[in-house]
């Protein structure tokens, strides 16, 4: 664990932060690079996806601050803290697809072919993210008995996230660290071949819906208001953000149907 990765007197840069820049960065190199390899306005799709990022931290962060409202109204300075958190994928993920949805029919940008490069470049770069997550101490792992297990001791990670210090903990940040740019491949394979608009990101919506769900039974970082169902075993619980990654692999196959059957149409 290295919460800050460099510091020069009052300016402190946090591994975190960096790792979520890394992200962004490379997500936005893929798009650029696919959009021109497709004939698509490529300036034109970074603008989206520039405003797109902008809104999806807005979001994250405001599923955030609601999902833990008395720990923000009495320490507000916390919520834009990205050593801390950089909020609730999920919440992100919902703010920047409506309003991709709606900035793309509003620009007259190819919806469903431009949403088939993102799914990729979001894989890629939550990717980078949960690494920076493992670094930060955040979204920690259950305590476990696994040879693989991590011990962290910084008392500044600690002091920022509670991560429990010196308890064997599951790597949980990257094992979905793994399962992302694992996600990034198996997805990158499906535009190179795929046969429908819009396949490839019904298939990310699916697949990270899949790792999230997988990745719960493996967080320790939970209130106990976070569960809709709770029980002494993980695997018998159901977290919301298992409740809602149920609805996406619902919605996810949905709309790969719909849009299959409408290019068969």
């Amino acid at each position: 664990m290295i919460p800050i990765l460099l510091k020069f007197g009052p300016l402190t840069i946090h591994t975190y932060g960096f790792m979520m820049a890394l992200g962004v960065a490379f997500g936005l190199w893929f798009l650029y690079v696919q959009a021109k390899k497709l004939g698509l306005d490529a300036p034109k799709i970074i603008d989206a996806a520039f405003y797109t990022i902008l809104i999806s931290l807005i979001g994250a962060k405001l599923i955030l601050f609601i999902g833990n409202f008395s720990y923000y109204t009495s320490y507000p300075k916390e919520l834009f803290s990205l050593a801390r958190s950089g909020g609730v994928f999920q919440g992100g993920l919902t703010f920047g697809v409506i309003f991709a949805l709606w900035y793309f029919h509003k620009k007259k940008i190819p919806t469903w072919n431009v949403s088939d490069i993102i799914g990729p470049a979001l894989a890629l770069g939550h990717g980078f993210g949960r690494i920076g997550c493992f670094t930060a101490g955040c979204c920690y792992g259950s305590e476990c008995s696994v040879p693989w297990g991590v011990v962290f001791k910084s008392e500044y990670a600690h002091n920022l996230t509670g991560i429990p210090l010196e308890i064997l903990l599951h790597p949980v940040q990257l094992y979905e660290a793994v399962l992302n740019f694992l996600n990034f491949l198996i997805l990158f394979l499906i535009l190179r071949k795929k046969k429908f608009q819009g396949q490839v990101f019904s298939f990310y919506i699916i697949n990270y819906s899949i790792i999230r769900y997988f990745t719960e039974f493996f967080r320790g970082d939970h209130p106990a208001k976070a569960f809709l169902v709770e029980s002494s075993s993980p695997f018998l619980s159901l977290s919301y953000p298992q409740l809602f990654c149920i609805f996406g692999i619902i919605g996810g196959s949905a709309l790969l149907l719909f849009l299959r059957k409408r290019k068969s149409g």
